[in-house]
Order: structure tokens, then C-alpha cells, then sequence
């Protein structure tokens, strides 16, 4: 594990691969750590000759948490009343100081669920930084768009007792991980548990999952900056995602000029490991695209993978 400190956090990453390689930089999603994406997902990202960059956001896993006393208020911060301590452009330049750390001049960019909003803004703001985009279960942000299941809106927001041991959490995140999983790809009860304590042991901390929300909130609706991208984009969703729902992806690659929309059958809110060669495969699809722009697909096209 490696540190760098940027200007406003201190942030744990990894380099993995040859410097000579196309920079991946992968960003996480909500309260997700960069141990939560799989080795067999790496391993083939290093297999297709790309130099893979992983991180921990602000507020989560190993890097800066700014142990904020009092959680913030959504709704007072939706309407403009509160402010966040910090939004997903933030975010953004984080990615963009990491980079600049590691002296990475362009990279393609993959973010997934707040990691997407994040690559998002990234892709709109820096586009001379940026080689791809893929945007993966994520939202453009825009108003209207249907929201979480009932059951999914439930765990988002649950909040664990103080009095709760880790055995209690771990559980009740394994349990979770149902409701967000995905249905094709189902993984056992002994993965689940063994992902939710070892996310648990290596750092727990709900107060900094809150200010992550608060700042995609902050961050509001994003199809102006979505209009604005020129980039290779490639948008991935899964057609059975409970707590993003497949509009949301598909409005994501309507708003963007040449985007690639992949619908994944079976696929929910988590990449499972059996779901990694499907999805290196579309990355490789992808890759081939940006090398050959010619063969772009015209806007909002949709591919849909059985």
C-alpha cells in the first residue's frame, strides 16, 4: 500500500503494472474500499497490457477521514440550505492530484455507481486528461429518473446501533449484499461474509459514507457536463441494478455524444467474480474502440449482453 498527499486529503492507492502501459484508474462506489474490486478483475485488466491505478475516496478505507461530528443533511442540502463539506467535483480533483502524483498525463477512466458520477465529471472537466470513459452502474443525476427499490432504499439507509458488535455488522452487510448483488450471479453466504469482514477489519466508518452521499447530492444533476463529453464512453449497466435502475444508465449514454450503452443481463449493483470475465471482455471491446475511433457508434446506440 502506497500514500500521497494532495492538497486537501492523504490518499491509499496502488500502481499495478508496467508505467509503459495505458493507465486504467478504477473509482469506487459509496463506502467502497479499493480491496472491494476483485483480483480476478486486475488480474485481467494487467492481462489486456494496462498499468491499473486503485484508490481509496476521501472518507473511506485507508485514505484521509474527516471525522465530521454531525451527519449531514440531505435534504436541507438538496434545496441549498446546507452545504457538504465537500462534492463529487472534489472527488474529481483528487483523482486529477493523484494522477499528477503518479505522473500520469491521460488514463482511461472507470468509475462505478459514485465512482461513474465521479469519472463522469472527470471526463467533462479534464478532458485532456482523460484517454475513455466507462461509466458503470451509475446515474447522469437527472431529475425524474426512478430511484431504488423499497428494499434497496432500506439498506442504503439503514443505520447500524452503536451498540451493534462487528459480528452484527458484518451480517447485516453480508445480507445486504443480496439485496444489491446481482441475480445471475449470485454468490454464497461464506463470500459474502468473508468481503464484508474484511472491508469491516480493514476500516469501518458510517459518519464518512454519510459525507459521501452528501457530496453526489451536493454535486446535483450532471447532463450539461454529460452534453459536453467528447471522449470515448462506454456506459455498463445492469438490467436487474435495485438500487440504480437500468434508466438511469440509459440516460447516462443518451446524454453523451457517441456513447456505447451495455446492458448486462443478470447483473445488479456489484461486479461478483463471475461476472469479471464478462466484463473484461466488454473493457477489451472497449480499449479496441478508443483505438479505432472510426468505428464509434452513433449516439445513444444500445448493445445488449446476454
Amino acid at each position: 500500500m502506497k500514500f500521497v498527499q494532495l492538497e486537501q486529503v492523504r490518499l491509499a492507492y496502488e500502481d499495478i503494472g508496467r508505467d509503459t502501459d495505458p493507465a486504467f484508474v478504477l473509482i469506487r462506489g459509496l463506502g467502497t474500499q479499493l480491496t472491494d474490486w476483485s483480483d480476478a478483475f486486475i488480474e485481467g485488466l494487467l492481462a489486456q497490457n494496462l498499468r491499473v491505478i486503485r484508490f481509496d475516496n476521501r472518507d473511506v478505507g485507508l485514505s484521509t477521514h474527516f471525522n465530521q461530528p454531525i451527519k449531514p443533511n440531505l435534504k436541507r442540502i438538496a434545496s441549498g440550505e446546507d452545504t457538504a463539506p465537500y462534492t463529487a467535483y472534489d472527488m474529481a480533483a483528487d483523482v486529477m492530484s493523484l494522477m499528477n502524483a503518479l505522473s500520469i498525463e491521460r488514463a482511461h477512466i472507470f468509475g462505478i455507481s459514485m465512482g461513474g458520477m465521479i469519472a463522469q465529471i472527470i471526463a467533462a472537466k479534464y478532458p485532456l486528461r482523460v484517454l475513455s470513459l466507462c461509466s458503470v452502474m451509475s446515474s447522469s443525476g437527472r431529475s425524474g429518473l426512478p430511484g431504488p427499490s423499497p428494499q434497496a432504499q432500506q439498506a442504503l439507509m439503514r443505520e447500524s446501533d452503536e451498540a451493534s458488535s462487528a459480528d452484527e455488522i458484518i451480517k447485516q452487510t453480508a445480507e445486504d449484499m443480496v439485496i444489491f448483488g446481482s441475480p445471475g450471479y449470485p454468490e454464497t453466504l461464506q463470500q459474502r461474509l468473508a468481503r464484508a469482514g474484511a472491508s469491516y477489519a480493514r476500516s469501518y466508518d458510517p459518519m464518512g459514507v454519510a459525507y459521501q452521499m452528501a457530496a453526489i447530492v451536493a454535486a446535483g444533476s450532471r447532463i450539461e457536463l454529460l452534453n459536453s463529453i467528447a471522449v470515448a464512453t462506454t456506459v455498463i449497466h445492469g438490467k436487474e441494478d435495485a438500487l440504480i435502475p437500468l434508466a438511469c444508465g440509459e440516460d447516462t449514454a443518451k446524454s453523451i455524444a457517441n456513447a456505447v450503452m451495455i446492458a448486462v443481463t443478470g447483473m445488479g449493483h456489484n461486479i461478483p467474480d463471475a461476472l469479471v470475465p464478462e466484463m473484461l471482455s466488454i473493457v477489451a471491446n472497449h480499449i479496441d474502440r478508443v483505438a479505432q475511433p472510426e468505428d464509434s457508434a452513433v449516439k445513444g446506440s444500445t448493445s445488449v449482453k446476454r
